[in-house]
């Protein structure tokens, strides 16, 4: 019944603007979490937003204990009725350095057809989480971000292929260009984690990268911090309180242009108290905090226009 019963939201959602219009179509709003407990949830359930982003090491095939953490995600992810956007990122493996382990195009794509025959049912994909980020071996290789998008593209018809996402930075902009330049393909989607933009309450990363490019947007990353301690010089507010602002403002950043269509909140699920980051939806206990109710509202609004529009 589940995944009827998200299908039954897309294609309400589908309704709420006439044919004519559908460029102005409702925001899409998803649940970035890697851990597979969300799928039993009933808050998640509640929500009606079947969407949801995973990352994997782009050599997690080859690595049993990563083979099989992705595996169960997957299942629970199908079985739920769940639409995944896969995203890749560095290598997890401990035979390979994570940060300096750049596959070559030739091994990217071996890799990338591994996933597609493992997993059929996954449509969307992510060419690479936050590319521009110096702990990841892209941030300066640039031409060859461009290249694996040029991968995806080439090897999933069908399939829609987001961009790298990068996060809000002041030299994104260029990073940008020059992946749009290497690209043989047009790149129709970029991906954004804008931490900076949401927990600062400004508009100036999101802005500066709607100027660099003609692409749409997603926010494949974004929320607001309750707790954190990764040794960033990067200084935000912590607090539920706070999360729940900077969720609020999130959405007001969608609203910057027509362009930015998805917005995954990261993350549902509160991890234990070793973890240096928690921007979590949930508590420890499974319980909704604040945010989660920012976000609730907001999807409700949506789910009420689109039916307000089905009647029309």
């Amino acid at each position: 019944m589940r995944p009827a019963l998200f299908a039954a939201v897309a294609a309400l959602a589908l309704l709420a603007a006439p044919a004519a219009a559908r460029a102005a179509s409702p925001l899409v709003v998803g649940i970035g979490e890697q851990k597979p407990g969300i799928f039993a949830s009933r808050p998640w359930y509640q929500l009606g937003t079947p969407d949801v982003r995973y990352i994997v090491g782009w050599d997690a095939l080859g690595v049993k204990w990563q083979r099989d953490e992705t595996d169960a995600y997957m299942a629970a992810a199908q079985n739920a009725g769940a639409r995944v956007l896969l995203g890749f990122g560095h290598a997890r493996s401990p035979r390979l350095s994570r940060r300096k382990a750049l596959p070559t195009p030739k091994r990217f794509r071996k890799e990338f057809l591994r996933f597609r025959k493992r997993y059929p049912f996954i449509k969307n994909y992510l060419t690479w989480n936050e590319a521009n980020q110096r702990g990841q071996p892209t941030w300066n290789h640039p031409a060859v971000a461009g290249r694996y998008y040029d991968i995806l593209r080439d090897n999933c018809p069908g399939c829609t292929i987001v961009g790298p996402s990068v996060l809000d930075t002041l030299a994104m902009p260029g990073w940008v260009k020059k992946v749009e330049r290497a690209a043989r393909h047009r790149i129709g989607i970029w991906a954004l984690n804008n931490y900076i933009d949401a927990n600062r309450f400004r508009t100036s990363g999101t802005r500066s990268l709607l100027r660099a490019t003609k692409a749409k947007i997603w926010f494949t990353e974004t929320g607001g911090l309750v707790r954190r301690d990764n040794g960033s010089r990067i200084e935000f507010a912590e607090s539920r309180t706070h999360a729940a602002k900077a969720t609020r403002w999130v959405f007001k950043l969608a609203r910057l242009s027509p362009r930015v269509r998805r917005v995954y909140i990261y993350q549902w699920s509160a991890p234990d108290r070793r973890a240096t980051w928690d921007s979590a939806l949930m508590d420890r206990s499974g319980r909704p905090r604040p945010a989660y109710r920012v976000v609730r509202s907001y999807v409700r609004r949506i789910q009420a226009a689109a039916r307000r529009a089905a009647r029309r």
